[in-house]
């Protein structure tokens, strides 16, 4: 069998429990969350993916972050750290970051690989560094930034030549939006 499609197998299985997890906001997507990198990123150096090979160092370093923070959140009522809204007052930063992200990255991809798709890598990688410190906030508005960046990967790995990782993403997109609206009802609660 030949390695990509192992890493695509292996990655999926990972991706699926991942986000299984996520849905259910339990803190044991940040152990998947530090694993699954690891054989995402090799799939995406071997693809010429290179900005989004490079994210999942930080997705590792983010598992590890995420866990600390939900572990060592302020309990409210013996309760764990609450699932909410993002502030209004939060969005211009979040944009400002997620723009200097995106320019940073595209910058390097352009200047310093042979990248052939630097706009769509910059852009899922920017977005991708935003939600998940959103997600370690327990903000139910990364669920929308997760949708976008699963949009966008949907054709980058079906044009890369990883048909199978763009389908996971395919349904990432469908349990974005199941996300968003379970995390949308548990913030009401």
């Amino acid at each position: 069998m030949e390695l990509k499609l192992i890493l695509q197998i292996v990655g999926t299985v990972l991706g699926l429990l991942y986000l299984w997890l996520e849905y259910k906001a339990n803190i044991w997507l940040w152990i998947i969350g530090a694993i699954m990198p690891m054989v995402h990123g090799v799939l995406y150096l071997t693809s010429g993916i290179y900005a989004d090979a490079a994210m999942q160092l930080y997705y590792v370093v983010a598992g590890i972050y995420g866990l600390m923070v939900w572990r060592r959140s302020p309990k409210e009522g013996g309760r764990e750290m609450k699932i909410r809204h993002t502030p209004h007052r939060w969005l211009p930063s979040l944009f400002a970051v997620y723009a200097l992200l995106h320019v940073a990255f595209y910058f390097i991809l352009t200047e310093f690989t042979d990248s052939r798709v630097p706009v769509m890598d910059s852009m899922s990688t920017a977005l991708s560094i935003v939600a998940m410190w959103m997600l370690s906030r327990k903000l139910v508005e990364q669920w929308l930034v997760w949708l976008v960046v699963d949009m966008i990967s949907v054709g980058l790995y079906i044009y890369k030549g990883i048909p199978l990782t763009g389908a996971l993403y395919a349904l990432y997109c469908a349990l974005a939006i199941a996300g968003y609206l379970r995390w949308r009802r548990m913030a009401r609660a």
